[in-house]
């Protein structure tokens, strides 16, 4: 949070004024024409709250809420019309949302207003003028001194008029809907202005800002952030700006900071940052002797250490150095800067001593997270205990090498409100003293190896709001008393713990969440009846949590507003007919849900039904028009009962990323209509009754990733176009299925390809030599271990695939982005190996047995040394084991049997690791068969059955 800089004299302006408003003569009534402009300015407003109740004709108007009377002549001088509270937190409650907006005035602006002639200050900030332009009138208003319409939505261009208002001391436009100003040369009529700001205003066209603001001569704060200033003036005037000591102009588009600031020594606070300046950060601010406030994050500055002279800056009260790239220690830059109450230096590559946060005793926020301090987590916290114990409001670590244990001096900040020690390695129980943090409102703990149980204490944080303890080794019983006092809990998430909840049925929780997140916990064998409370609730996990059971009625009346629902591996059972809720994603995989498909509502983005027993067709799902799935981007159907043919209505279903239907009894071809998902990256078919040729129109998903069909029956020549049209290829799987004709060279061309599976088809021809140029499987050292895709709600959806590889079918995740393999097997394949596979240096796998390749292996194999499953079994392969495959050090599964080898295993310990069956069938000699290569006798190797 950043301090509150009282930098001005006109604020004893605003409280002089005030004077009227607070100490008002009783003697003095409100003059009859002001009250019929208010009244005819409140019939133009939409006062959803009534706000404006006491605003009654026939009352005296100087008793009205937000009415200030001159306390000597009744008439009306100030109208305080601004909405007090601030808007909720992004992830607050729509209830919160509904109510902040019943709260904001909204209608028109009337200009009956200029009846007031002794108004000097108006203030309709934070309300919902949505569409309104600002009104010209205003302009008119030739007392108002204090002027603010910031956050009321305005909109449209600002009014040159109000550079008619020559007695206005501030003036706030900032953080509106969408205003601009084609140049800003009606701001020099300000001549008295002391405070302006115009932040989320367009100035792209405005460049004259500098020469205009510059030329104020009592502005004090300049406040332009966000106003698309990227350029960057190069004044050939003197830029003075001879009373500035506040200047904004974060969030432009600035390539450099401009020099011109460095000449304004008054300047006690600066804000430059997301303004994506490049270049060192300049040594011209090592000049500010006075600077109280620094803010240059999130910049494109150059890697470079700390600069030495912030340590100059000491009376520096927030200073924000988020991700600009800087390494090296902190320490002795932090340690001379007494005065700090607020310190953001994360997203850097940074390390501290925690002795040097002794000195820190002013200390309020600071944000050391991202970074790679290797500490002990008690040592920050004993550090940060010796000064600044009873100031530190906020504390934020969060990924970081952090390790050791949690101590009870954590329960002596007693000021502490967010607390953000996740992603770390901290280990042991969190303490009891935990509970001693009567303000805390966030703890996240989270992706650290915490232990033992939850203490009881957490129940005594009546403050708490968030509370994330999820990924760690937690484990135990939890009763009702670690929920006792959590009133105001509104996000709970624990998920991937050990721990076990199992409250008394009629238990009414205190709190009334909107996220819960408990996979994982042993909650089971019965639904929850707690939740049943939970009238908020919008994102629920309760996957691999021993429940079993049909979801009883009353959840799906429970709200209509769920987000996500996060059912899978548990036990349930019965009909889902209708997912009666509004929610974005839904995953109620691996368990026994059985019946038709269940219908769902239009909004819903992602739906996970894979591995239950639901039967029937998919045409009344997918087709029926009262079941319109146009958001839809995510469908896992896998592994049910469905039967019937794929239906032909895909061109509804256009924002499909990942299509599952694997698994089925679907049967039939697959529809043209299919190529109508422009946007899939992952479709799969395999393992139904498919027949027929592939349709051309797949050739227009070029988006597409991951693509199998294996395991069906189709049929026809391998289509050509998938070596012209998909390039984005990573997997392509058409296993076990009846193509037939030869690999088309046009397949070369896959420079994306990692795993090509065309086992167990009737191809014949030769292997092309150009596959030599599949690129992606020439890479030794993959950077990516996984393919993934943002999921609705942001998180990472990672795409998986069923490979055959070491004579087995393993399913790859989080690691299919290391995954190269060619599988060749069961054909009709001629000639020889190509010599040129031997370029495939990062291949994996490979597998050509059951073929009728002939000729000798080639010595190029032994290239491939990251091969860990090879094959070539049962082909007329004939002459000697090459040498190079002594280098194969990763090879653990080998299959050479049934050729027409000869000669001696060459030695290594790979080679002969394997057992006598992988050479069977040949007339090798050596270990680990049985015959002797010194002798002439023959062994025959018998296999023992």
């Amino acid at each position: 949070m950043r301090a509150v800089l009282i930098l001005f004299a006109f604020l004893l302006v605003i409280a002089a004024t005030c004077v009227g408003f607070c100490e008002g003569n009783p003697n003095v009534h409100c003059i009859e024409t002001d009250r019929q402009a208010l009244l005819k300015f409140k019939q133009d407003l939409i006062d959803q709250s009534n706000r404006l109740s006491s605003w009654v004709d026939g009352e005296d108007c100087c008793e009205w809420i937000g009415v200030s009377c001159n306390n000597l002549t009744g008439h009306v001088n100030e109208l305080h019309l601004g909405l007090i509270s601030s808007p909720p937190d992004d992830d607050a409650p729509d209830a919160a949302w509904d109510a902040y907006y019943r709260s904001q005035l909204r209608g028109k602006i009337n200009p009956s207003l200029l009846e007031l002639k002794h108004l000097n200050f108006l203030d309709l900030s934070n309300n919902g003028f949505v569409g309104v332009r600002i009104p010209e009138f205003i302009g008119s208003l030739k007392c108002l001194t204090y002027l603010n319409l910031s956050r009321a939505e305005f909109s449209g261009a600002i009014p040159h008029k109000l550079g008619n208002l020559s007695k206005l001391h501030y003036l706030d436009l900032g953080h509106n809907f969408d205003l601009e100003a084609k140049t800003l040369q009606w701001v020099s009529g300000l001549s008295s202005l002391q405070y302006l700001d115009l932040s989320e205003t367009d100035l792209s066209n405005a460049t004259d800002w500098l020469q205009v603001t510059n030329e104020l001569p009592s502005l004090v704060e300049l406040h332009l952030s966000e106003c698309h200033l990227n350029n960057d003036p190069s004044p050939t005037f003197s830029v003075n700006y001879t009373s500035l000591a506040v200047l904004d102009l974060s969030r432009n588009m600035l390539p450099s900071v401009p020099t011109w600031i460095f000449s304004l020594g008054s300047l006690v606070s600066i804000d430059l940052s997301y303004d994506r300046v490049e270049g060192v950060i300049p040594n011209g601010f090592q000049n500010f002797s006075s600077l109280k406030f620094l803010d240059l994050s999130s910049n494109l500055f150059s890697p470079s250490s700390i600069p030495s002279w912030l340590s100059n800056l000491n009376q520096l009260e927030f200073l924000g150095l988020r991700d600009v790239s800087l390494q090296g220690n902190f320490s002795s830059v932090i340690g001379n800067m007494s005065s700090l109450t607020h310190l953001d230096v994360s997203v850097n590559q940074l390390e501290i001593v925690p002795k040097c946060l002794e000195n820190v005793c002013n200390l309020r926020e600071m944000d050391l997270s991202y970074n790679g301090i290797d500490h002990e987590v008690s040592e920050i916290i004993e550090s940060l205990s010796k000064c600044s114990v009873d100031r530190l409001e906020s504390l934020n670590v969060a990924f970081n090498k952090l390790s050791g244990h949690l101590t009870d001096k954590l329960g002596q900040f007693k000021n502490l409100t967010i607390l953000r020690l996740f992603g770390n390695f901290i280990s042991g129980p969190i303490p009891f003293s935990i509970g001693k943090l009567s303000l805390l409102k966030i703890l996240d703990v989270s992706n650290n190896r915490l232990n033992a149980t939850l203490p009881q204490s957490l129940g005594q944080l009546g403050n708490l709001e968030y509370l994330d303890v999820s990924n760690n080794m937690l484990e135990g019983n939890i009763s009702e008393m670690h929920f006792s006092n959590l009133m105001r809990l509104r996000i709970l998430s624990a998920s991937n713990n050990m721990l076990t909840f199992k409250p008394n049925p009629s238990w009414i929780p205190p709190f009334h969440c909107d996220t819960i997140y408990l996979g994982n916990w042993h909650l089971g064998p019965q639904f929850p009846q707690w939740l049943r409370f939970q009238k908020n609730l919008s994102s629920l996990d309760i996957s691999h949590a021993g429940i079993s059971g049909v979801i009883p009625n009353w959840f799906w009346n429970l709200s209509t507003r769920f987000g996500y629902l996060y059912f899978s591996n548990n036990q349930f059972m019965g009909r889902i007919s209708y997912l009666a809720v509004t929610a974005i994603s839904i995953d109620l995989s691996s368990n026994q849900f059985a019946g038709l498909l269940p219908q769902a509502l239009s909004n819903l983005e992602s739906l996970f039904l894979s591995k239950n027993l639901f039967s029937g067709s998919l045409s009344n799902f997918l087709c029926n028009s009262s079941n319109q799935l146009g958001y839809l981007s995510i469908l896992d159907i896998e592994s049910n009962l469905l039967s019937g043919e794929i239906p032909n209505c895909w061109k509804n279903l256009e924002s499909l990323e990942v299509l599952n239907l694997g698994n089925n009894n679907l049967s039939r071809i697959i529809p043209r209509s299919m190529g109508s998902m422009r946007n899939i990256v992952l479709l799969n078919l395999r393992n139904n009754g498919l027949f027929g040729e592939v349709p051309s129109a797949l050739q227009y998903l070029t988006n597409v990733i991951i693509l199998d069909l294996s395991q069906n029956q189709l049929t026809g020549s391998i289509p050509t176009w998938i070596g012209d049209k998909l390039s984005n290829l990573l997997v392509l799987n058409l296993h076990s299925n009846n193509f037939q004709g030869q690999i088309p060279y046009q397949w070369c061309a896959l420079n994306s390809l990692q795993v090509l599976d065309l086992g167990y088809n009737n191809i014949s021809g030769v292997i092309p030599k150009c596959f030599s140029i599949l690129s992606s499987m020439a890479i030794k050292n993959k950077t990516s271990n996984f393919v993934a895709m943002r999921s609705p709600g942001g998180s990472l959806y990672f795409l998986s695939a069923l490979l055959a590889t070491k004579g087995r079918d393993d399913e790859f995740s989080t690691t299919l982005g290391l995954v190269t393999s060619i599988d060749l097997s069961a054909n009709c394949l001629t000639s020889e190996i190509p010599k040129e596979l031997g370029n495939l240096t990062g291949l994996q796998s490979l597998n050509l047995s059951g073929n009728l390749l002939t000729g000798k292996i080639p010595e190029s194999i032994g290239n491939m040394k990251f091969l860990e499953s090879l094959d070539l079994s049962m082909n007329q392969l004939h002459g000697k084991i090459p040498s190079s495959f002594s280098d194969l050090n990763f090879l653990n599964h080998l299959n050479l049997s049934y050729n027409n080898l000869a000669g001696q295993i060459p030695s290594s310990t790979q080679l002969q690791s394997f057992d006598k069956f992988s050479y069977y069938g040949n007339h090798l000699c050596g270990p680990p068969v049985t015959k002797n290569c010194s002798t002439n006798s023959e062994t025959h190797d018998v296999p023992n059955c």
